[in-house]
């Protein structure tokens, strides 16, 4: 019973022992990502580990050959997320605002965040880079969670070194994930 992307020791799990060799496979590599990201983080007191990056890794994981796994949609979805974030915050006002953990939810930060994730949705799809959890990275900085430029440098850093672990830890597995989706 192989599923999508599932050659190599993913394959050889699940072949054996079904949905629980599946679940082997992607919780040893979620494991060994994240806390990649997490040593990396705590190391520069940095936030390189953030909440964005686990949708991804258990899509690198789950479905390793989806085009929306691929290394280049993760980098162009999550950096383009960043991108809409810092226009939506730029577009209203919001540049220094406090979080709305600090501020709570006003008006301003409804627009960020409802105009970050459009942008997000409509810039995607004619780049051919598809990634859902693009759309949390994008809240994060549009809710004024992560918009410092030291941060928006670690978010991107993290989603670097976090799909840079991935491809490695499927290829070193005999699992295809592709650098680039297919059209």
């Amino acid at each position: 019973m192989r599923h999508d992307g599932g050659q190599g020791l993913r394959g050889r799990l699940a072949d054996r022992y079904g949905e629980a060799g599946n679940a082997a496979y992607g919780f040893a590599c979620c494991l060994v990502a994240i806390a990649l990201c997490g040593q990396a983080a705590h190391a520069l007191k940095q936030p390189w580990l953030f909440p964005s990056l686990g949708p991804s890794a258990l899509l690198f994981f789950e479905k390793p050959a989806a085009p929306e796994s691929s290394v280049y949609n993760a980098l162009v979805g999550h950096l383009v997320g960043i991108a809409a974030g810092v226009a939506a915050i730029a577009l209203f006002g919001l540049f220094g605002a406090p979080s709305v953990l600090e501020a709570g939810v006003s008006l301003a930060r409804v627009g960020a965040a409802a105009v970050s994730v459009a942008l997000v949705a409509a810039v995607l799809p004619p780049l051919r880079a598809s990634h859902p959890p693009a759309g949390a990275t994008t809240l994060l900085i549009s809710l004024g969670l992560l918009d410092e430029p030291r941060q928006l440098a670690a978010v991107a850093a993290g989603v670097v070194l976090l799909t840079a672990a991935a491809w490695a830890l499927n290829r070193l597995s005999g699992v295809r994930m592709p650098l680039r989706g297919s059209s």
